[in-house]
């Protein structure tokens, strides 16, 4: 997992898949990106809490994440919301396609961030958590946050 330095800034991170999902396994995949949307992502001007990715034809691509228009783009702008192609090697994308068979399991992207210059996503494959986990999840956190509190005072 990369970790933020200067040189390689996280752009932008995805809260809600911790919060819905049980984290499996991490890859670390290039995107395949178009016209003015590297200028868009160095302004931090991504969503990707819908996000998920699918494997068609051998290729990975990354759905429902929002990378804002450029402002200072011209007519050849790019669309916010357009499918991207994931650069991993064949055989991860053979062990991705292989796990999405299985019951509840999903590709979400957990992070953009730069990496020698070059934007990344950190994509994920997840099992679902039920309610009970999501809740079970707050309850941990909150009594770790009680505990951290009463150690301070």
């Amino acid at each position: 997992m990369p970790r933020q330095t200067p040189a390689d800034p996280v752009l932008a991170t995805n809260k809600k898949a911790f919060h819905n999902y049980h984290i499996i396994e991490r890859f670390e995949a290039g995107v395949e990106l178009v016209g003015t949307e590297v200028k868009s992502c160095r302004d931090r001007a991504i969503v990707m809490n819908e996000g998920y990715v699918t494997i068609n034809n051998g290729q990975a691509w990354l759905l429902n994440v929002h990378i804002a228009v450029y402002g200072f783009g011209n007519r050849f702008n790019h669309v916010a919301t357009q499918k991207r192609r994931l650069l991993l090697h064949h055989n991860e994308i053979l062990k991705l396609a292989q796990w999405l068979g299985q019951k509840g399991g999903t590709i979400v992207p957990l992070k953009f961030y730069l990496k020698k210059g070059l934007v990344k996503v950190e994509i994920a494959y997840c099992q679902g958590k039920t309610h009970g986990d999501q809740r079970e999840t707050l309850r941990r956190r909150q009594s770790d946050l009680e505990m951290r509190r009463a150690v301070k005072r």
